[in-house]
């Protein structure tokens, strides 16, 4: 059975996939540069944090053979018909699930700032790397503590769609924290509204320790700013890695 998730249960995993889909599209072009090599091999790609599958869904079109996970069995749900042509798209809980071997790992939208402490971020940056292959190629997004930095202020927003409305408000209990406390709205068939409560805190990290930690498993990784060429947000690194052959 399934376990349960505190985060992006049916409601707000609808909402994500239809309102925000952006930062992976965003982010594709650059990912997809990164695994070129992997690509021409055939190799295969581990995503997680895949989400309803947006990323993933790049990926399979340009030909990558994709293993796709994330940690909310409601995004999977979502995911199983975005990206269908996925190898398997499967339940994996980051850091004490094992990571499938693969030839690359991959994950947008900062998966890893939701587990619950930096000992348990530390501990599934091991993971990921100990699954890489040789040759293989790491690359995923994370926030650092210059996230909170810019956002201390930030006020409430709410943004309103097709059937759904969502309004978040921001707090920023500590320089590590950043919380966001939502309200999702999804209109019902007899037109009524249906209301659900999701409070997401995500520890922020100090990226520029990460490839302190990934070599001394066999990865050699930079922090940088982008995949490629597309802006992300302040405070959001791009970690890009290689296991040499």
């Amino acid at each position: 059975m399934p376990r349960d998730h505190p985060y992006y249960r049916r409601d707000l995993a609808s909402i994500h996939h239809r309102g925000f889909a952006f930062h992976a599209e965003m982010c594709a072009p650059g990912i997809l540069a990164l695994l070129e090599p992997v690509r021409e091999r055939r190799g295969l790609v581990l995503e997680f944090g895949c989400g309803s599958g947006l990323l993933t869904r790049f990926l399979i079109d340009a030909g990558h053979r994709v293993i796709a996970t994330d940690a909310s069995p409601a995004m999977l749900d979502l995911a199983r018909d975005v990206a269908a042509g996925a190898e398997d798209i499967r339940l994996l809980v980051l850091p004490d699930d094992p990571v499938p071997p693969a030839d690359a790992i991959v994950g947008v939208g900062h998966a890893l700032n939701y587990l619950p402490d930096v000992a348990a971020i530390d501990r599934a940056l091991v993971g990921l790397a100990a699954a890489l292959q040789p040759g293989g190629v790491l690359a995923f997004d994370i926030c650092d503590l210059e996230w909170t930095q810019a956002r201390r202020d930030q006020p409430s927003r709410g943004w309103v769609g097709k059937d759904w409305a969502i309004v978040t408000e921001f707090s920023v209990p500590s320089p590590d924290r950043y919380v966001r406390q939502m309200a999702t709205f999804v209109r019902e068939v007899d037109g009524s509204w249906r209301r659900d409560d999701e409070r997401h805190d995500n520890v922020m990290v100090d990226a520029s320790a990460i490839p302190a930690l990934l070599i001394e498993h066999g990865v050699e990784a930079t922090v940088q700013s982008a995949f490629g060429d597309e802006d992300l947000p302040v405070g959001l690194k791009a970690v890009v890695g290689l296991r040499p052959a």
